[in-house]
């Protein structure tokens, strides 16, 4: 368990078009519950290089060019979702983050994320904690912030992450995996209890706890096993 005093208090989210709903909103949802009882500020840090705070959809733009894996090339795009509006973008992100959180979706596929990359790279080393759900990993493994750690990511896109990046020392069991100041997570709803995983190692398991019970969720509190891996 870390200090109290070297608790994180400022956690941010970086959103693109096209990224998954629950892999922001799962976390964000607990990182709200455990403002009630521990100092914590949130930033939403927009992809755009752009000062304009526009709106960032949960949906890919007809005009964004991304690259999915093959066998997902006849699954339809969605048409509904939701936005977000930034408090900040990368031209001009906050500068005292302590937790970044990095999610997957559709817009991982982006070829317009290089800025992104960039600034995971540049920001790693100031960080206490440098989170991913789903896919998102995959921009952490272009970043080269998981080069030589231990991590997992969603498990229907395993085949795909883990051949692109083999200096990974991918594990495809875990629900979500620690590794120092990296924590990834599998796909979509793992985020969740990837969430209050962090929760307990940062402060301690009853206070993980606590929260799953106010948001009424049911914990899935093993990290070392994720029933997606054989469903995938």
């Amino acid at each position: 368990m870390a200090m109290e005093t070297a608790a994180p208090t400022k956690f941010a989210v970086l959103i693109f078009p096209g990224f998954e709903p629950l892999d922001v909103f799962g976390p964000v949802e607990i990182i709200q519950t455990l403002s009630s009882h521990k100092p914590m500020s949130l930033y939403w840090i927009s992809s755009s290089t752009s000062p304009a705070l526009d709106p960032v959809s949960t949906l890919v733009p007809d005009d964004l060019p991304i690259t999915k894996p093959a066998f997902l090339n006849n699954v339809k795009n969605p048409n509904a979702g939701a936005t977000v509006v930034p408090t900040h973008t990368l031209a001009a992100p906050p500068d005292d983050v302590d937790v970044l959180l990095v999610p997957g979706g559709w817009g991982a596929f982006s070829h317009a994320l290089g800025p992104t990359v960039e600034y995971l790279r540049a920001t790693y080393p100031k960080l206490k904690y440098m989170i991913s759900v789903c896919n998102g990993a995959e921009l952490l493994a272009q970043a080269g912030v998981l080069e030589g750690r231990r991590a997992t990511c969603d498990k229907v896109l395993w085949a795909h992450n883990t051949t692109m990046h083999p200096g990974v020392r991918w594990d495809k069991k875990p629900r979500w995996v620690i590794d120092g100041k990296v924590v990834t997570s599998g796909g979509v709803s793992a985020g969740l209890d990837m969430a209050l995983g962090w929760v307990a190692h940062v402060w301690d398991e009853g206070l993980a706890r606590e929260i799953a019970n106010v948001v009424e969720y049911e914990w899935r509190n093993d990290p070392n096993f994720d029933v997606f891996a054989y469903v995938w």
